[in-house]
């Protein structure tokens, strides 16, 4: 029996693993880097073990001192969850030799599934269906386009599409740089690119007894930079013959590596149908909770039942009941090419209604920090049917209040109303082709609306409040109050409000046309636009108003009453997007170097992604400030391009 288990992971994960061992009775023990020490997973463990440094190659990729914190807490079992270690055979054969239960896959499995290319060849010879392997340096044009993939870990971490054979050399140098910083392992490979094609999975649970059990399909399209985004089970629109075979298929790649535990058997369903055996990811998958909600179970409960040696709990698995659709929230800005965000997450509630999940590693107050991946939380709904479920989703996210850095948010609800998403017109393309209208812009009356509210409630803050908890201003004169002025900037569009307000007889009078103020206090204005009323939530904090109405989630950032000339940036300056660490510039790159426009000059690493910073014009370097290995925040300075006079004249 476990008695107590260590978490060899972080964030949601760890959070989600510890809810089932308070569940079983279990004891939980965190592990945590300098920058996780007051993480949420650190808070809910029972006992935390630091791992000294920050980033993940000196704290969570270091089996060796995960295992020394398992046995220094008294731990007699490791979970690794997912990311980092989950799938590295070497760190579950550590865990076994130093006496500890590991929960997951024997460690042949994990061997014989961990590299992507030698696990091809394992289903190859046991009849399920491959995409034929490209040789990257004997590759032609009428292989293009090409997909180039980590052999090792997963997440999108080391993904490139290649539709050109003079990028190939270059991308593969960024697929393995991103794949050896994520998992300490650079080995890349080619294979084609299906355009248009379904990401589909089966989960399966196997046992030491012969039992194994396909769980369903999911369907994992909807997906960023490779990474998925919307994940729903069942997978909606598939035949009942493309259902079984991809069970089949699931099934007997479990068996023909001996599998034990939680695995994922993933497939790429071609336009036409046809399946293709992608990876077996040997480690329970983020969207697991899709699966639990649709069949009534604990997927945790079961790998620790498995791990004691237990078989599973019947010879088949339960019948699936409704539809399950989990979305992912990031903080990070879809407009700005998914650019990570960090800062203080200053509220974040998500509705608890029936039929609502949620698994976060974060909650008000926290830090979101550099140097991890950027997922706050996964928000899942469970209904009757596909429909109720994504309309409760989306409403749940809509109503969530989430205030400080950029999230997806927006993104993930117009996703899930978009026509084609509805209908379950589903493939990996479906962000290249309609990102740019999602999330349309948003309503210019709505927008100003929310900015009166904010200025409204900036005002109640500035007013004496009468015994009901509203505004009072104080008493009534013959000579009229001046009009007060309030300027805001909208985020992250940039684009500037000014609202007027006026103390009256009747309590505030507003200038924005058609509205009419109703009540304010400190948090909230209610505000009648044309004898339709609507409640504004406004939260002030550090120089920005965070305002929540029907209509949807503004940020408003104070500005001064009169513009401010001074501090212009230098033409030509290159800022950092986001903060993170410098980790290569362009060869020879030096100041007085020429550079071309859209010439990659600088990767920036944040949340262990990869991030180019591109010539704004073709010119001189005329000022060089970063260096690899140096950390900058966000509008940092790395360098500057003067245009050539030739680059002027062009653009002229």
């Amino acid at each position: 029996m476990i008695t107590s288990l260590l978490v060899a992971n972080r964030g949601e994960i760890a959070c989600r693993i510890f809810r089932t061992c308070r569940a079983l009775g279990i004891a939980t023990v965190a592990v945590y880097s300098d920058a996780d020490a007051g993480a949420l997973h650190v808070r809910e463990a029972d006992t935390a073990v630091r791992l000294p440094g920050a980033a993940p190659a000196d704290t969570y990729l270091r089996g060796d001192l995960v295992v020394a914190a398992a046995l220094a807490a008294g731990a007699d079992a490791v979970h690794p969850g997912y990311g980092f270690l989950s799938e590295n055979a070497g760190f579950a054969a550590a865990v076994r030799d130093a006496g500890l239960v590991w929960v997951g896959p024997p460690v042949r499995a994990i061997e014989l599934m961990a590299s992507k290319t030698r696990a091809k060849e394992l289903m190859a010879a046991a009849g399920v269906p491959l995409l034929a392997p490209v040789d990257p340096a004997a590759a032609t044009a009428d292989d293009l386009p090409l997909l180039l993939k980590a052999a090792a870990g997963g997440g999108g971490r080391g993904m490139r599409i290649v539709r050109e054979l003079s990028a190939l050399p270059g991308e593969l140098t960024a697929a393995g740089a991103e794949a050896l910083s994520a998992f300490g392992d650079g080995e890349v490979f080619a294979e084609p690119y299906v355009e248009r094609g379904r990401h589909v999975e089966v989960q399966v649970m196997a046992d030491g007894h012969d039992g194994v059990w396909a769980l369903g399909t999911r369907d994992c399209s909807l997906q960023r930079r490779h990474q998925k985004v919307i994940e729903e089970a069942p997978a909606p629109g598939l035949s009942d013959e493309l259902r079984e075979r991809l069970h089949e298929a699931a099934v007997a790649a479990a068996r023909a590596v001996g599998y034990r535990g939680a695995g994922t058997v993933e497939f790429l369903v071609a336009a036409d149908g046809r399946p293709y055996f992608l990876e077996m990811n040997t480690r329970l998958q983020v969207e697991h909770p899709v699966t639990e909600a649709v069949f009534g179970l604990d997927l945790v409960a079961l790998q620790l039942r498995i791990a004691e040696g237990e078989p599973l709990p019947a010879a088949a698995p339960p019948e699936p009941s409704g539809h399950a659709v989990e979305a992912r929230l990031y903080a990070e800005d879809p407009a700005r090419d998914w650019q990570p965000q960090t800062g203080a997450l200053l509220s974040f509630d998500v509705p608890d209604e029936p039929g609502l999940r949620l698994d976060t590693g974060y909650t008000g107050g926290d830090t979101i920090g550099v140097h991890y991946d950027p997922m706050l939380a996964k928000v899942i709904a469970h209904a009757p049917s596909r429909n109720k479920a994504v309309r409760l989703l989306a409403r749940a996210l809509e109503r969530a209040r989430i205030h400080g850095p950029v999230t997806n948010r927006e993104l993930l609800v117009h996703s899930l109303r978009h026509p084609d998403f509805l209908a379950a017109r589903l493939d990996t393309g479906f962000y290249d082709r309609h990102l740019a209208a999602l999330p349309p812009a948003p309503d210019e009356t709505s927008v100003r609306q929310a900015a009166t509210a904010a200025a409204v409630v900036e005002a109640a803050r500035n007013a004496t409040l009468n015994a009901g908890g509203f505004m009072r201003f104080g008493a009534w004169r013959n000579l009229p109050s001046q009009p007060q002025l309030r300027r805001y900037r909208s985020e992250p569009d940039g684009r500037e409000y000014e609202i007027t307000y006026r103390p009256t007889r009747d309590g505030l009078t507003v200038g924005t046309e058609g509205v009419r103020v109703v009540s304010a206090d400190r948090i909230r204005a209610t505000l009648d636009t044309d004898g339709v009323t609507r409640v504004f939530h406004v939260a002030v904090r550090d120089g920005r108003a965070y305002v929540d109405s029907p209509s949807g989630a503004y940020t408003f950032t104070a500005l001064p009453r009169f513009t401010d000339p001074a501090g212009r940036t230098e033409p030509g300056s290159l800022l950092a997007p986001m903060p993170g660490t410098v980790v290569r510039l362009a060869d020879g790159l030096a100041a007085g170097a020429t550079v071309e426009a859209g010439q990659p000059l600088i990767w920036l690493e944040a949340m262990k992604m990869e991030h180019r910073v591109l010539a704004p014009a073709s010119g001189t370097l005329t000022a060089l400030h970063a260096a690899p290995g140096l950390q900058v925040e966000v509008g940092a300075l790395l360098a500057v391009v003067t245009e050539s006079a030739d680059s002027a004249e062009e653009h002229a």
